[in-house]
């Protein structure tokens, strides 16, 4: 039977709010991931002011 990825932890993006879950490759440092993706980790502090 396969794995359900339904109980895995979420967060939200600092960048663009969006909620994201956990991936395998964020294991180690799950604590410190505060973006969804390599493209809003880049434009983190073009769009990451106008969130409240």
């Amino acid at each position: 039977m396969a794995h359900k990825k339904v109980n895995l932890p979420e967060k939200i993006c600092a960048t663009c709010g969006k909620p994201f879950a956990w991936r395998k490759k964020w294991a180690r440092n799950w604590e410190d991931v505060k973006y969804c993706s390599e493209g809003c980790r880049r434009n983190k502090n073009t769009n990451g002011s106008s969130l409240v």
